[in-house]
């Protein structure tokens, strides 16, 4: 207690600076989710009800049963072990950039501007993917009470319409939108959940086509980690969080423990015959005998999910729009946040017209080969993302002398395996002729450099900007408690004494 008496004591003696720190993740309003509004977050971006539906499928699909269902526990280790890794950051800082600011601060700046593009890519093709079957869901039901959309304008009214209500969400406010995600992804959780329970194995036998593709392993290897993908969406949340450094860091450990303990009851359930009844209503509608009220109820819980889980990856984008506006590594229009909700308007509108664009674009021209492109690239996107932050882990405790044997065996573990994962992708789709994995892997390599010279040729200032995080303002501490410097970017910030705000 003597030398918090000694602080306060201090305090009184010292004056404050004539220019106040600031943080420069001020404007998003800090300090306002609680720990229940962040975990809404997270887990609506990984759409849990939809997938504990799509992965029964897919195990009926390559008839993978019982490896599917070992897969699935698998995949969840793993990705839990990527969460170790991610906690080591969000234990240490709040950042608007998420992994991307993480990358930074463990692997520089080519490697972060790979994340940062893999990101992007990752979130806006899920929204994509997520709001594409929210809409036709959305619009199945209207057909159930006789409203037949079958026009392209008719459909492209509906999304846009779609659009607006998210947009209108989002920009609303944080708390708002994190609020609205949560009931719709809890009633939609606890109706599959239920329908898996209440039905019981032996009222139906699943109507799966089965695939004659030899790689089953890997299509469910992939569909399990995507399933799980979006646990770190909560890190994009940190400066908006009441206790960051605790809040995101237990959001993002039990994001994949609660995902992952959901998936593995809904594999259960299709390896005991529980999960029937559901895939053939989602395949097949009432063409199987399934009660028609079935049928709506989970068209509404899927949807509903599918497009709490398209506002949730637009909203985590436009926070990683936002923080690159800050540092000027894209357009400072993307730094705009609106004056009274303190939510990034300019990016949410950008990030929610470009999901509303494709997902309208594969409701009037069809699913047909883009649409498995577009979930190909986002797949191996996020793996690429995921090894990325792995290894950033580890070289950032290594730097800042922090290590432990936990850490390092779970940045081995996950980023070799992320790194197995994308090896087998890439043979599989080289030895069959196939150039989609290869040019996204190409082209992610290649992204951070090219983007790193562009910026070094026309925005020198924004590389000594990067990696911004939420700092300790003059208000969060006693006078006297910080020493004041000024950081790359020439804002002045509280520090330790004898070290300048950013020092690597």
């Amino acid at each position: 207690m003597s030398a918090l008496s000694d602080a306060i004591a201090r305090s009184f003696a010292t004056g404050e600076p004539a220019r106040a720190a600031l943080s420069p993740l001020r404007a998003l309003g800090r300090r306002q989710l609680s720990g229940v509004e962040v975990l809404a977050q997270s887990v609506a971006t990984t759409a849990p009800a939809v997938s504990m539906v799509v992965l029964p499928v897919t195990m009926f699909t390559h008839q993978m049963l019982l490896s599917g269902l070992i897969t699935i526990v698998v995949a969840t280790v793993v990705v839990s072990l990527i969460a170790v890794c991610v906690s080591q950051f969000t234990r240490r800082m709040a950042a608007a950039g998420g992994l991307y600011s993480f990358v930074f601060q463990g692997l520089g700046t080519r490697a972060a501007l790979t994340a940062g593009v893999a990101m992007l890519t990752k979130y806006v093709g899920s929204a994509v993917m997520t709001l594409y079957h929210g809409g036709q869901a959305v619009i199945a039901t209207l057909g159930f009470f006789g409203v037949e959309l079958r026009g392209p304008t008719e459909r492209l009214l509906v999304y846009a319409g779609i659009a607006i209500v998210i947009l209108g969400c989002l920009v609303r406010g944080v708390r708002f939108a994190a609020l609205a995600i949560l009931a719709v992804e809890s009633c939609s959780l606890l109706f599959i959940a239920g329908l898996m329970i209440v039905t019981g194995a032996g009222g139906q036998h699943a109507t799966v086509p089965p695939s004659d593709s030899a790689y089953g392993p890997l299509l469910m290897t992939l569909a399990a980690v995507f399933a799980l993908a979006g646990f770190e969406s909560a890190t994009f949340f940190g400066p908006e969080a009441k206790r960051p450094l605790a809040t995101v860091t237990r959001t993002v450990m039990l994001t994949p423990m609660i995902c992952g303990g959901l998936f593995i009851f809904s594999a259960w359930a299709a390896w005991s015959g529980r999960a029937d009844t559901l895939v053939n209503a989602y395949l097949h509608g009432t063409a199987t005998g399934v009660d028609p009220a079935v049928v709506i109820a989970l068209n509404l819980g899927l949807g509903t999910s599918w497009l709490a889980s398209a506002m949730a990856s637009s909203n985590a984008a436009s926070r990683l729009l936002y923080s690159m506006g800050i540092e000027r590594v894209v357009p400072r229009l993307f730094a705009r946040v609106h004056r009274s909700h303190r939510t990034p308007y300019a990016a949410l509108a950008v990030i929610v017209c470009a999901v509303c664009a494709g997902a309208a674009t594969f409701s009037i021209v069809g699913k047909s080969t883009g649409f498995s492109h577009v979930q190909l690239i986002a797949r191996t996107a996020v793996v690429a993302a995921y090894v990325l932050v792995a290894v950033a882990s580890v070289r950032f405790l290594s730097r800042i002398g922090e290590h432990t044997p936990l850490v390092l065996a779970a940045g081995v573990a996950g980023s070799a395996a992320g790194g197995i994962v994308l090896a087998y992708m890439l043979f599989v789709n080289v030895a069959h002729g196939f150039s989609m994995v290869p040019a996204v892997v190409l082209a992610l390599l290649l992204s951070g450099s090219a983007w790193q010279l562009y910026l070094r040729w026309r925005h020198p200032a924004s590389l000594r900007s990067m990696g911004v995080f939420d700092t300790a303002e003059t208000d969060d501490v006693l006078p006297g408690a910080g020493v004041y410097a000024t950081d790359a970017a020439g804002n002045l910030a509280l520090t330790a004494a004898g070290r300048t705000p950013g020092s690597r």
